[in-house]
Formats: C-alpha cells, structure tokens, sequence
C-alpha cells in the first residue's frame, strides 16, 4: 500500500479520495498500537467490544458495502460476515454482541490482514474510478463510521484496563494537564421559533440529523460550561446518591442495584479516577465525566436546574468552531479538560459529551437510509437520550453542531458529561 501523509479527511461536501481513507485507517491503526494482543481480545462488558473486533468490524463495513456491489468483487474471507455484522439483520445473522470477547480466532494478525486486503480493495477501485457518486457517498459514510469506532476503541479499552486490578494505563506517556479554574454564569439563550437539524448543502450529516425543521424555543439561559468535579462532588457529599427526591425512579433502582456512590471511574477515598494514563488525582475544575443521564439529571435538580434541550444546546454551538476545544488528536491529552478561550460558551465541542433532557427520536419528515444502511440510525430511536458537543475522546474534525449521539439513561462508559439551563 503506498504511504500518503496523514491529514484530517477533506471538507465533508467533497467525495472522499484516497488520501481521505488512508487517513483514517492509520488513525485507526494507530489507537490500537498501544495495546497488546491480548488486550485486544478482551470484552469487559456486553456492551463494550473488544478492539480486535472493532478493527474487523471497520474493514467488514467497507467490504460489505463498498466493494461487494461491485460486479467481480470476491469475499477475502466469506466466514466472517457472521462474525462482524453489528446488527444489519437485513444482510444476515450475526454473532451475539456479549460474546464478541469470545472470539479468540482469528487472531489479530489474520484481522490486520483483512485490514490490509480491504484497503488495497478499495484504494484500487478508487484508482479505476469504478466507484461510482451513490458508492462514494456510502465509502463516506464508511470513514464517518469509522471515526465513530475510534472513539468507541477508547472508551470500550478504558473500561476493560480499569477492570484489571492492576489499573494499567493505555499509554503511559499520556500528559493530563490541570483544567482552568472558570466561574459558572449562565448566557441567555435565544428565544422563539428557530431551525433544529442539518442544514442542507452545509457538509455531511448522518440521516438522524434530518430533516431540518422549526422548533419554537422557550426563554432559557445556557451555563457557560459544564459541571465540574468539584460541583459534582459537592451533590455527592449533600448525600445525593442517598436522597431518592432527586432521581428519576429507574435511577434511583440504578442506584441502589449497582451500588452508585460517584461517577464511574472515581476512588472517591483516594481521591483519584482512572484515566487513559492510569490513576490520576481528579482535577476540581475539570468537567465531570462518565456520569449517566440519570446522574446529570439528578445533579441538575439538585442543584435547582434542569439539562437543557437539544434544540437550545444546537441553536447555542451554531457558529462556534466544532474543530475547537479538546478532542482526540496526536496532542490530545485524552481526559477531560476545560480551557477559557474567552467565548461566552465554553467547551461546547470536545472535553465530554453533555447530556441533554431531550429523547433520541425522529424529526419531523425524517427518512433513513435506503436499504440496509436504514438500519445505521432509525432503529434505535427508542429509550435513549440525545448527547451532544463531542468529547476528548471524539476524532476532531468529526463534529458539528447538529451532530447527535445517544446512549441509554443507565450507560457511564462513556466520556459523558453535563451542562445545565434554566428557565427565562
């Protein structure tokens, strides 16, 4: 394969090159050097995947729906799709996602082989120009699911390295510089009727970001930036994991069944929390992370406030840079951190993903995808709750401000976070 240097893929309107895919394999490649092959193998949980699978499950995508449309396209190892289908059931059956940890074989070299065997696929049908404008868009969509995974490769190994007793760090060569200390204000957020969703002819967006539509906002003002550790940690010493008033009632059964005394993650005796670069002292004024909707929530309404729409968070990020703030590149630092860059909104793109008190369903006129890839967004629109804003863990130049991610209530995994509105 020939070397190309590393760049952030080009601007989302243009057809993705060559240089585009490299780019983005690498990256992928690269987050995994750390690890051993025996991390890579390990799922901590049903909900997390093993690294090992996340390389092949990549590599099947473009496989399955780049190059297998094309007429003479052979499978480089037929036996797989049942191993590394997510859960397109319209293309078949697949391996049960709690037992991904189980497959030792094929090992990670065969599984770097795929990689390699795809890529050379694809670089040459792109060389031919046998792709034609539907397959490129769909090889775009690819490097967007892509960049999905790479976070997902962090969050998910994070969760199986904290497992071990050991706590082992991913790289311990990891800097976690200390957040800047930042009073909380609120900015007043705008008010009537305004457009929620993608803009048109403005970039790429996933379908669940369509249609833009009207929505009729209400007066609100918008915290300058996120809940810090220490705000956080003042719910938790006023006994608000002890006090039902402030939770949801599936919550607080959460709470009581899981045993939640803090965020995941924090030694609250040590006062310390696991990061990317292993046990570290938790930062008072960084933003508070891996908390759960449920958490976020009952923070905010123990602190007299509520999590804010996704409509007013949208309406707030429009304008501000979504390539800003701290997200995953070679000078990330891979833990939240907050910096005062002296806008009125701060952190609004990277650091954690904010909870918002909006559920994760369609907009109005909304149609996925045609054919299988409907089933990349629409199906889950049911029992999760919207984040946005992107983390440290998020590759930059992935986001936007009409970008929707979601989650379950109950999940911490994740670099969650929360920032908090209030009315009038």
């Amino acid at each position: 394969m020939n070397a190309v240097p590393d760049r952030i893929p080009r601007g989302p309107e243009a057809l993705p090159t060559a240089e585009d895919f490299i780019a983005v394999r690498r990256r992928t490649r690269a987050l995994v050097e750390p690890l051993s092959a025996e991390d890579t193998v390990v799922q901590s949980m049903p909900d997390a995947s093993p690294a090992k699978w996340h390389l092949a499950h990549t590599t099947w995508f473009f496989e399955q729906f780049v190059l297998a449309p094309l007429p003479d396209h052979a499978r480089h190892r037929p036996g797989w799709d049942f191993l590394f289908n997510s859960y397109y059931e319209s293309v078949g059956p697949m391996h049960a996602r709690p037992s991904r940890g189980l497959l030792s074989r094929p090992t990670l070299a065969e599984v770097l082989d795929y990689r390699e065997a795809v890529e050379d696929g694809v670089l040459e049908a792109l060389a031919a120009g046998r792709l034609d404008a539907a397959a490129l868009a769909v090889l775009r969509l690819g490097l967007h699911h892509e960049q999905q995974h790479q976070e997902l490769i962090l969050t998910d190994i994070k969760h199986l390295l904290w497992c071990n007793p050991l706590r082992p760090a991913y790289r311990e060569d990891l800097a976690v510089p200390a957040s800047e200390a930042v009073a909380q204000s609120f900015v007043p957020g705008a008010s009537g009727v305004h457009a929620l969703g993608h803009a048109p002819g403005t970039g790429f967006a996933f379908d669940c970001e369509t249609p833009r539509h009207p929505v009729l906002l209400q007066p609100h003002r918008l915290a300058r930036r996120p809940v810090t550790n220490a705000e956080f940690r003042a719910f938790i010493d006023d006994g608000g994991y002890r006090e039902p008033r402030h939770w949801m009632s599936e919550g607080w059964a959460r709470v009581q069944a899981g045993g939640w005394q803090a965020p995941l993650y924090w030694d609250t005796g040590q006062g310390q929390a696991f990061t990317l670069a292993g046990m570290r002292p938790i930062d008072p004024h960084a933003p508070v992370c891996h908390v759960s909707w449920f958490e976020a929530d009952a923070w905010a309404r123990w602190a007299g406030q509520r999590l804010p729409t996704e409509a007013e968070w949208e309406h707030a990020a429009q304008g501000l840079d979504p390539a800003g703030g701290v997200q995953a590149d070679a000078a990330s630092p891979l833990v939240p951190v907050l910096v005062d860059d002296g806008q009125d909104l701060l952190a609004m793109f990277g650091s954690v993903w904010e909870w918002t008190a909006s559920a994760y369903a369609n907009y109005p006129g909304y149609r996925p995808l045609p054919g299988a890839l409907g089933e990349y967004n629409g199906k889950f629109m049911c029992g999760q709750y919207v984040l946005r804003g992107g983390s440290c863990a998020t590759p930059r130049g992935h986001l936007r401000a009409s970008y929707r991610n979601f989650f379950t209530p109950a999940d911490r995994w994740q670099f969650s976070g929360l920032r908090v509105a209030t009315d009038g």
